[in-house]
């Protein structure tokens, strides 16, 4: 089964940085893309970032670019995203979502992000 697994959240302080991990499994995970979504309290789930199979390409939400960086490291199942410049505004659970534009796409547990001083 498909099983995608979160880290790496925490507190932090406006203008600082977090890098989340999610380590895929159970499915072939360089053949497919994947993504990060956010869902903030009382706000809808936001589509974060995205990356393509080989990890060439890349979609950002305009709320994060320039910001965040979403990054793969297929031989270890792995895809990250890198936060810089904090705002209170990311605070939210982050998920890890793929395989994309399948039948199957599955969900991590989620991995909260707090930014506030």
């Amino acid at each position: 089964q498909v099983q995608l697994v979160e880290s790496g959240g925490g507190l932090v302080q406006p203008g600082g940085s977090l890098r989340l991990s999610c380590v895929a499994s159970g499915f072939s995970f360089s053949s497919y893309a994947m993504g990060w979504y956010r869902q903030a309290p009382g706000k809808e789930r936001e589509l974060v970032a995205s990356i393509e199979s080989g990890g060439y390409s890349t979609k950002y939400a305009d709320s994060v670019k320039g910001r965040f960086t979403i990054s793969r490291d297929n031989p270890k199942n792995t895809v990250h995203l890198q936060m810089n410049s904090l705002k209170p505004e990311d605070t939210a659970v982050y998920y890890c979502t793929g395989p994309l534009r399948t039948g199957r796409q599955s969900w991590g547990q989620g991995t909260q992000v707090t930014v506030s001083s």
